[in-house]
């Protein structure tokens, strides 16, 4: 079997019976014995002993093979033995006293992490998805209207002949100025003196004797 596969399947039969702190080591650098070694941590002597169990059968049922699994006796510390990997279930005071990561893991791989990852993305929406939409600023409220939503104002109506002196002249031509009112004058009669009167009919029996004479 393919030693990613059976990593994958140690790691998915660990953690259905609720292993704690699975760590998995490549030791292919340090020994031609076995390429994975496999640490895990069981809470009591009833959850090692099934841990050990579920991966035996999931490995046997994927078509592995076991080679051995020794320890089931106390329940401590189960040690089994997949031939390309060992998997070590130790109880937390055993595993804290030998200290096996320090003797095995100079390279730890990252598979648990990896297959709940996946495992999640492939149950949850994409994060595009799930991401609220971001609210509106706080500068715009529900009675405030943008500059688009303003109705626009009407245009100032423009005389024909103050549109014909702009595309005339180009500029808009100067405001005329009223024109000043003229001054209405009453006329007065005044009447005729005593004096002036006289000497007009004088003047005229004169003309009218003249005319005689001749």
């Amino acid at each position: 079997m393919d030693i990613k596969k059976l990593q994958s399947l140690v790691v998915d039969a660990l953690e259905d019976v609720k292993a704690q702190d699975i760590k998995v080591f490549d030791t292919t650098h340090l020994t031609s014995l076995f390429d994975r070694i496999a640490v895990v941590s069981g809470t009591s002597n009833r959850q090692t002993k099934a841990l050990a169990a579920s991966v035996r059968d999931k490995v046997k049922e994927a078509g592995g093979t076991i080679l051995s699994v020794e320890g089931e006796d106390t329940g401590e510390w189960v040690l089994v033995d997949l031939g390309d990997m060992i998997v070590h279930i130790m109880q937390p005071a055993i595993r804290a006293y030998y200290r096996l990561e320090e003797i095995w893991g100079e390279k730890e791989v990252k598979i648990g992490a990896a297959k709940r990852i996946s495992k999640r993305t492939a149950s949850e929406p994409m994060e595009e998805e799930i991401k609220p939409k971001k609210a509106a600023g706080r500068h715009l409220t529900a009675t405030q209207t943008t500059v688009d939503d303003e109705p626009a104002k009407p245009a100032r109506k423009t005389s024909t002949r103050t549109a014909a002196a702009k595309s005339a002249d180009g500029a808009a031509p100067a405001k005329r100025k009223p024109a000043a009112k003229k001054a209405v004058g009453k006329t007065i009669k005044v009447a005729a003196t005593k004096s002036a009167v006289s000497s007009a009919k004088k003047a005229g029996a004169k003309r009218a004797a003249a005319k005689t004479k001749a």
